[in-house]
């Protein structure tokens, strides 16, 4: 922990989790404002609905690619810098997608947002261990993620009305002024938790050794995939949303909104218990705790659409209790995985990203497309991915407790 930035100027707890939060959700915004306007926008440039589907998947790659460098780049200059940099060119770049003309163009600003995205996403997670001990430090992160969760739910409504009342082109304008209106927040309120002279290299042959010490150690890979590949347990359901809530379920699709009130409830919840539970018990009690509710909860889910038909009334209930299991466990295990490698710390959270950027996009493009159509086989899907977590989570667990950096 940086003792220098925590005896310096630095906003209320509240204050930097908001601010914490609100980079994170730069994500969520560049995905989820535009996708109200994908017809609208496809008339405008003259594109096909292949074309459009495009232009959120270059955003993915580029994204997952970048978040490679995001952490590095950070543990050499340090955090504000490297937020700072990803928001003033998010900003621009979403002035470019304002501005394009054709689907080509598009393409090439959307591929700049999504490398720039990340920063936020990666960074945040690293400062707040590097600014608390571990216990505030996961109080801290639980309070960034219950109000991360907010992002998904509101952005599509501002989309949505912004693409109504202004065009197209007035959602992009705001994902730039939100991005520049977050740089100047973080330029005048965050401080900078990591002192020069524990700053890193980022020359090539230095930075392939670090990259090689964590990718080769069997705990931190398995960490790594304890917190993302769980994710997709509840996160399957909202890929398959089109098929599971419209074939399996029968809903209309102005109440498609209810799988995402349930995930959404279930990950604030989730992440208020953790951040109570936080110096309270043992967080590897607590991770034990979250993959317990979601190991039961998800036999039951398989249990009951093996003997009753899906439906509304119930089919929705599982997905809130598994992502509130996820949420009880992944702040615990962030924090076990960014104390491994305290020195490589931005490079350990990017690593993060990334196995659960690479995890969430195999099920997205094989999972999903194979089990969408069947309740029974979505919950034998979600059972197996959490089952997979726990089984990683266990071996990290029989190896014996971390020595955590304070």
């Amino acid at each position: 922990m940086n003792t220098d930035a925590r005896s310096g100027t630095r906003p209320a707890q509240w204050a930097l989790a908001v601010l914490l939060a609100s980079l994170a959700a730069i994500g969520p915004f560049a995905i989820d404002t535009y996708l109200p306007a994908f017809a609208g926008i496809a008339e405008s440039i003259e594109a096909s609905d292949a074309q459009m589907q495009q232009t959120l998947s270059v955003y993915l790659i580029a994204f997952a690619a970048a978040n490679l460098f995001h952490g590095p780049l950070s543990d050499r200059f340090g955090r504000r810098p490297v937020i700072l940099g990803g928001l003033i060119v998010f900003g621009a770049a979403s002035i470019g997608c304002a501005l394009a003309g054709s689907i080509e163009t598009l393409l090439l600003w959307r591929g700049i947002q999504g490398m720039s995205a990340g920063a936020g996403t990666v960074i945040a997670r690293t400062i707040i261990r590097d600014l608390f001990p571990p216990a505030q430090a996961q109080r801290v992160m639980s309070q960034v993620t219950m109000i991360f969760g907010i992002a998904p739910a509101i952005a599509p409504l501002i989309g949505g009305w912004l693409f109504v009342g202004l065009g197209w082109q007035s959602i992009f304008w705001f994902l730039c002024a939100y991005a520049w209106g977050l740089a100047f927040a973080n330029w005048r309120l965050l401080p900078e938790p990591l002192p020069p002279e524990r700053r890193q290299s980022i020359a090539v042959r230095p930075l392939l050794a670090a990259y090689r010490r964590l990718l080769t150690d069997r705990k931190f890979l398995l960490l790594a995939l304890a917190s993302g590949i769980p994710f997709n347990a509840f996160f399957l359901y909202v890929l398959s949303a089109p098929a599971f809530l419209g074939r399996v379920l029968e809903l209309p699709p102005e109440r498609f909104f209810l799988l995402f009130i349930f995930s959404i409830a279930g990950i604030m919840i989730g992440a208020w218990v953790s951040g109570r539970l936080a110096g309270r018990i043992n967080p590897r009690r607590q991770i034990l705790i979250g993959f317990s509710l979601m190991g039961i909860v998800t036999s039951i889910n398989t249990v009951a659409n093996l003997w009753v038909a899906p439906d509304p009334a119930w089919s929705l209930w599982p997905i809130l209790f598994i992502s509130m299991g996820w949420a009880m466990l992944m702040p615990a295990i962030t924090i076990l995985l960014l104390d491994l490698f305290p020195e490589r710390r931005g490079m350990a959270s990017s690593l993060q990203a990334v196995v659960s950027s690479v995890s969430s996009a195999l099920v997205a493009g094989v999972l999903s497309p194979w089990v969408m159509h069947s309740g029974v086989e979505l919950a034998v899907a979600s059972a197996l991915l959490t089952a997979v977590g726990a089984l990683c989570w266990t071996l990290v667990a029989m190896q014996g407790p971390e020595q955590r950096s304070q």
